[in-house]
Protein backbone atom coordinates (compact mmCIF):
# COMPACT_ATOMS: atom_id res chain seq x y z
CA UNK A 1 0.00 0.00 0.00
CA UNK A 2 2.99 2.49 0.15
CA UNK A 3 3.69 4.90 -2.47
CA UNK A 4 6.38 4.01 -4.79
CA UNK A 5 7.20 4.11 -8.72
CA UNK A 6 6.36 2.33 -11.47
CA UNK A 7 6.71 2.50 -15.47
CA UNK A 8 3.67 2.07 -17.28
CA UNK A 9 2.69 3.20 -21.32
CA UNK A 10 0.33 6.03 -21.49
CA UNK A 11 -1.27 6.69 -24.86
CA UNK A 12 -1.01 10.73 -26.26
CA UNK A 13 -4.07 12.76 -27.24
CA UNK A 14 -3.08 15.52 -28.88
CA UNK A 15 -5.14 18.96 -28.43
CA UNK A 16 -5.03 22.24 -29.61
CA UNK A 17 -3.42 21.39 -32.78
CA UNK A 18 -2.05 24.05 -35.29
CA UNK A 19 -3.98 25.36 -37.97
CA UNK A 20 -1.71 26.70 -40.16
CA UNK A 21 0.73 24.06 -40.19
CA UNK A 22 0.37 20.33 -41.24
CA UNK A 23 2.73 18.14 -39.13
CA UNK A 24 3.42 14.86 -38.84
CA UNK A 25 4.46 13.07 -35.07
CA UNK A 26 8.47 11.69 -35.13
CA UNK A 27 7.97 9.58 -32.50
CA UNK A 28 4.86 6.87 -31.51
CA UNK A 29 1.61 7.65 -30.27
CA UNK A 30 2.66 6.38 -26.51
CA UNK A 31 5.29 7.23 -24.38
CA UNK A 32 6.90 5.49 -21.48
CA UNK A 33 5.60 7.37 -18.22
CA UNK A 34 7.19 6.45 -14.51
CA UNK A 35 3.84 6.93 -11.98
CA UNK A 36 4.28 7.47 -8.24
CA UNK A 37 1.48 5.26 -6.76
CA UNK A 38 0.66 2.53 -4.59
CA UNK A 39 0.70 -1.42 -5.27
CA UNK A 40 -2.86 -1.11 -6.18
CA UNK A 41 -2.64 1.97 -8.83
CA UNK A 42 0.25 -0.51 -10.72
CA UNK A 43 -2.51 -3.51 -10.63
CA UNK A 44 -5.48 -1.35 -11.57
CA UNK A 45 -3.11 -0.06 -14.56
CA UNK A 46 -2.48 -3.37 -15.90
CA UNK A 47 -5.91 -4.78 -15.38
CA UNK A 48 -7.31 -1.33 -17.49
CA UNK A 49 -4.66 -0.56 -20.18
CA UNK A 50 -7.65 1.71 -22.03
CA UNK A 51 -7.54 4.09 -19.06
CA UNK A 52 -3.79 5.05 -20.08
CA UNK A 53 -4.04 8.25 -22.14
CA UNK A 54 -2.89 11.85 -21.47
CA UNK A 55 -3.66 14.85 -23.22
CA UNK A 56 -0.64 16.90 -24.69
CA UNK A 57 -1.58 20.64 -26.06
CA UNK A 58 0.19 21.18 -29.17
CA UNK A 59 -0.43 25.08 -29.23
CA UNK A 60 3.20 25.74 -28.99
CA UNK A 61 4.04 24.05 -32.29
CA UNK A 62 2.40 26.68 -33.79
CA UNK A 63 6.47 28.47 -33.46
CA UNK A 64 7.99 25.20 -32.45
CA UNK A 65 8.94 22.00 -33.94
CA UNK A 66 8.67 20.63 -30.39
CA UNK A 67 7.02 19.88 -27.15
CA UNK A 68 8.49 19.52 -23.88
CA UNK A 69 5.72 16.80 -21.89
CA UNK A 70 7.52 17.83 -18.67
CA UNK A 71 6.12 21.25 -18.95
CA UNK A 72 2.92 20.44 -19.10
CA UNK A 73 3.50 17.99 -16.14
CA UNK A 74 1.25 19.98 -13.35
CA UNK A 75 -1.49 20.31 -16.15
CA UNK A 76 -1.54 16.24 -16.88
CA UNK A 77 -0.98 15.80 -13.01
CA UNK A 78 -4.29 17.77 -11.88
CA UNK A 79 -6.32 15.26 -14.46
CA UNK A 80 -4.89 12.21 -12.78
CA UNK A 81 -5.86 10.56 -9.03
CA UNK A 82 -3.71 11.39 -6.30
CA UNK A 83 -2.06 7.91 -6.34
CA UNK A 84 -1.43 8.19 -10.20
CA UNK A 85 1.04 11.20 -10.46
CA UNK A 86 3.45 10.94 -13.25
CA UNK A 87 7.35 12.21 -12.39
CA UNK A 88 9.44 11.38 -15.60
CA UNK A 89 8.23 10.83 -18.91
CA UNK A 90 10.46 8.99 -21.74
CA UNK A 91 10.64 10.55 -23.93
CA UNK A 92 10.15 13.77 -22.85
CA UNK A 93 10.43 15.82 -25.63
CA UNK A 94 8.10 14.79 -28.69
CA UNK A 95 9.52 15.79 -32.11
CA UNK A 96 6.97 16.74 -35.66
CA UNK A 97 7.81 17.27 -38.78
CA UNK A 98 5.90 20.34 -40.81
CA UNK A 99 5.41 21.22 -44.67
CA UNK A 100 3.29 23.36 -46.32
CA UNK A 101 -0.52 22.70 -45.74
CA UNK A 102 -3.46 22.32 -48.24
CA UNK A 103 -6.70 21.99 -48.81
CA UNK A 104 -8.44 19.96 -51.43
CA UNK A 105 -11.61 18.91 -52.75
CA UNK A 106 -11.89 15.20 -54.24
CA UNK A 107 -14.92 12.79 -55.39
CA UNK A 108 -15.89 10.04 -53.11
CA UNK A 109 -14.76 6.29 -54.52
CA UNK A 110 -17.48 4.21 -53.68
CA UNK A 111 -16.81 0.43 -52.94
CA UNK A 112 -18.46 -2.23 -53.40
CA UNK A 113 -19.28 -5.80 -53.21
CA UNK A 114 -23.23 -6.31 -54.55
CA UNK A 115 -24.70 -10.07 -55.27
CA UNK A 116 -28.29 -8.81 -56.53
CA UNK A 117 -31.98 -11.07 -56.41
CA UNK A 118 -32.89 -13.19 -59.39
CA UNK A 119 -33.72 -10.88 -62.00
CA UNK A 120 -32.88 -7.32 -59.69
CA UNK A 121 -29.76 -5.03 -61.38
CA UNK A 122 -28.88 -1.88 -60.03
CA UNK A 123 -31.34 1.01 -62.77
CA UNK A 124 -30.41 3.87 -62.10
CA UNK A 125 -27.17 6.30 -60.89
CA UNK A 126 -25.68 5.66 -57.89
CA UNK A 127 -26.23 8.82 -55.33
CA UNK A 128 -23.34 9.62 -53.07
CA UNK A 129 -24.15 12.85 -50.23
CA UNK A 130 -21.73 14.49 -50.30
CA UNK A 131 -20.01 13.61 -53.61
CA UNK A 132 -16.85 15.17 -52.16
CA UNK A 133 -14.84 15.56 -49.17
CA UNK A 134 -12.20 17.67 -48.08
CA UNK A 135 -9.10 16.77 -47.77
CA UNK A 136 -5.93 18.80 -46.19
CA UNK A 137 -2.57 17.98 -45.33
CA UNK A 138 1.34 18.04 -46.52
CA UNK A 139 0.88 19.85 -50.07
CA UNK A 140 3.49 16.71 -51.60
CA UNK A 141 0.54 13.74 -50.73
CA UNK A 142 -2.34 16.16 -50.96
CA UNK A 143 -1.51 16.77 -54.79
CA UNK A 144 -0.95 12.95 -55.49
CA UNK A 145 -4.75 12.00 -54.07
CA UNK A 146 -7.61 12.21 -57.03
CA UNK A 147 -9.91 10.70 -55.31
CA UNK A 148 -11.41 9.02 -51.54
CA UNK A 149 -12.28 5.28 -51.30
CA UNK A 150 -14.96 4.46 -48.86
CA UNK A 151 -15.30 0.96 -46.84
CA UNK A 152 -16.31 -1.57 -49.05
CA UNK A 153 -20.51 -1.52 -49.02
CA UNK A 154 -21.92 -5.64 -49.49
CA UNK A 155 -24.97 -6.45 -50.13
CA UNK A 156 -26.54 -10.26 -50.46
CA UNK A 157 -29.43 -11.04 -52.89
CA UNK A 158 -30.48 -7.35 -53.41
CA UNK A 159 -34.00 -6.40 -54.08
CA UNK A 160 -35.07 -3.10 -53.36
CA UNK A 161 -33.40 0.22 -53.17
CA UNK A 162 -30.41 0.40 -51.32
CA UNK A 163 -30.02 3.53 -48.57
CA UNK A 164 -26.66 2.85 -46.71
CA UNK A 165 -24.35 5.83 -44.46
CA UNK A 166 -20.70 3.95 -45.47
CA UNK A 167 -17.97 5.25 -43.46
CA UNK A 168 -15.29 6.06 -45.68
CA UNK A 169 -11.67 4.55 -44.88
CA UNK A 170 -9.46 5.96 -42.38
CA UNK A 171 -6.59 8.19 -42.80
CA UNK A 172 -3.34 6.39 -42.66
CA UNK A 173 -1.21 8.98 -42.15
CA UNK A 174 -1.12 10.61 -39.04
CA UNK A 175 -0.82 14.82 -40.92
CA UNK A 176 -3.88 14.13 -43.18
CA UNK A 177 -7.55 14.84 -42.40
CA UNK A 178 -10.28 13.57 -44.70
CA UNK A 179 -13.82 15.38 -43.75
CA UNK A 180 -16.83 14.05 -43.69
CA UNK A 181 -16.20 10.11 -42.08
CA UNK A 182 -19.04 8.95 -44.15
CA UNK A 183 -21.89 9.55 -46.92
CA UNK A 184 -25.09 8.81 -47.89
CA UNK A 185 -25.25 5.89 -50.44
CA UNK A 186 -28.50 5.16 -52.10
CA UNK A 187 -28.07 2.52 -54.77
CA UNK A 188 -31.50 2.51 -57.39
CA UNK A 189 -32.60 -1.17 -57.66
CA UNK A 190 -35.60 -2.97 -59.38
CA UNK A 191 -36.44 -5.98 -61.61
CA UNK A 192 -35.67 -6.54 -64.86
CA UNK A 193 -37.09 -8.08 -67.61
CA UNK A 194 -37.03 -8.50 -71.71
CA UNK A 195 -38.43 -6.24 -74.30
CA UNK A 196 -38.15 -6.36 -77.81
CA UNK A 197 -37.80 -3.68 -80.26
CA UNK A 198 -37.25 -3.44 -83.80
CA UNK A 199 -34.63 -0.68 -84.61
CA UNK A 200 -33.47 1.22 -88.00
CA UNK A 201 -29.92 0.18 -89.43
CA UNK A 202 -28.10 3.55 -90.35
CA UNK A 203 -24.84 2.35 -92.63
CA UNK A 204 -21.29 4.60 -91.73
CA UNK A 205 -18.81 5.60 -93.46
CA UNK A 206 -20.35 5.49 -97.23
CA UNK A 207 -17.59 7.05 -98.89
CA UNK A 208 -18.76 8.66 -102.19
CA UNK A 209 -21.04 5.14 -102.87
CA UNK A 210 -24.39 7.16 -102.57
CA UNK A 211 -26.97 4.16 -103.44
CA UNK A 212 -26.55 1.22 -100.53
CA UNK A 213 -29.01 -0.79 -100.25
CA UNK A 214 -28.87 -3.04 -96.57
CA UNK A 215 -30.90 -5.74 -96.28
CA UNK A 216 -33.41 -6.12 -93.88
CA UNK A 217 -33.03 -2.49 -93.21
CA UNK A 218 -34.34 -3.13 -89.26
CA UNK A 219 -32.85 -5.29 -86.59
CA UNK A 220 -34.86 -7.04 -83.61
CA UNK A 221 -33.40 -6.16 -80.76
CA UNK A 222 -33.66 -7.63 -77.51
CA UNK A 223 -32.54 -6.47 -74.44
CA UNK A 224 -33.08 -6.12 -70.22
CA UNK A 225 -34.72 -3.13 -68.98
CA UNK A 226 -36.21 -2.14 -65.97
CA UNK A 227 -39.58 -2.38 -64.91
CA UNK A 228 -40.07 0.91 -63.92
CA UNK A 229 -38.91 2.32 -67.92
CA UNK A 230 -40.31 -0.34 -69.32
CA UNK A 231 -42.99 1.61 -71.34
CA UNK A 232 -40.75 5.18 -71.86
CA UNK A 233 -38.03 3.19 -73.85
CA UNK A 234 -38.47 3.12 -77.42
CA UNK A 235 -36.45 2.69 -80.56
CA UNK A 236 -35.31 6.40 -80.26
CA UNK A 237 -33.52 5.32 -77.25
CA UNK A 238 -31.19 3.28 -79.61
CA UNK A 239 -29.53 3.69 -82.87
CA UNK A 240 -27.79 0.45 -84.81
CA UNK A 241 -25.07 0.85 -87.31
CA UNK A 242 -23.50 -1.25 -90.45
CA UNK A 243 -19.58 0.07 -91.40
CA UNK A 244 -19.06 0.18 -95.19
CA UNK A 245 -15.29 0.06 -94.62
CA UNK A 246 -15.89 -3.30 -93.65
CA UNK A 247 -16.61 -4.22 -97.51
CA UNK A 248 -14.48 -1.38 -98.84
CA UNK A 249 -11.21 -2.23 -96.90
CA UNK A 250 -11.41 -6.10 -95.71
CA UNK A 251 -14.05 -7.49 -98.44
CA UNK A 252 -16.66 -8.29 -96.08
CA UNK A 253 -19.46 -10.17 -98.13
CA UNK A 254 -22.20 -9.62 -95.20
CA UNK A 255 -21.85 -6.95 -92.77
CA UNK A 256 -22.47 -7.11 -88.92
CA UNK A 257 -24.75 -4.90 -86.88
CA UNK A 258 -23.43 -2.73 -83.76
CA UNK A 259 -25.43 -1.57 -81.38
CA UNK A 260 -23.43 1.86 -80.69
CA UNK A 261 -26.45 3.43 -78.80
CA UNK A 262 -28.62 2.31 -75.65
CA UNK A 263 -29.80 3.41 -72.43
CA UNK A 264 -28.46 3.39 -69.33
CA UNK A 265 -28.63 -0.26 -67.58
CA UNK A 266 -29.75 -1.57 -70.32
CA UNK A 267 -28.02 -4.79 -71.40
CA UNK A 268 -28.28 -6.41 -75.18
CA UNK A 269 -29.78 -10.08 -74.82
CA UNK A 270 -29.62 -10.33 -78.93
CA UNK A 271 -29.70 -8.84 -82.21
CA UNK A 272 -31.81 -10.44 -85.28
CA UNK A 273 -30.10 -11.39 -87.54
CA UNK A 274 -26.37 -10.50 -86.24
CA UNK A 275 -25.54 -9.51 -90.27
CA UNK A 276 -27.50 -8.27 -93.08
CA UNK A 277 -26.96 -8.02 -96.77
CA UNK A 278 -26.13 -4.92 -98.70
CA UNK A 279 -25.80 -4.17 -102.95
CA UNK A 280 -24.10 -1.08 -103.48
CA UNK A 281 -25.20 0.65 -106.92
CA UNK A 282 -22.04 2.75 -108.75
Amino acid sequence: SNPSPYNIKEVLDFRNTPQRRAFHSLQADTVNATVNGTGWDMLFSKISPGNNHITVDLSSLENKSYVVLSSQINQINNKRGNGQQITIFNPDTLYFDFSNRKVKRIPVKLITAIRYAHQFFQSDNITIKPAYVIINGPSNVIDKITEWPSDTLTLDSADETVTALVNLQAVKEGNLNVYPKNVQVTIPVDEFTEKVLEIPVKVINNRNYEDVKIFPQKVKVTFTISLNRYREIDEDFFEATVDLDLWRLHSYKVLPVVITKIPAYCRIVRIEPQNIDFIIKK
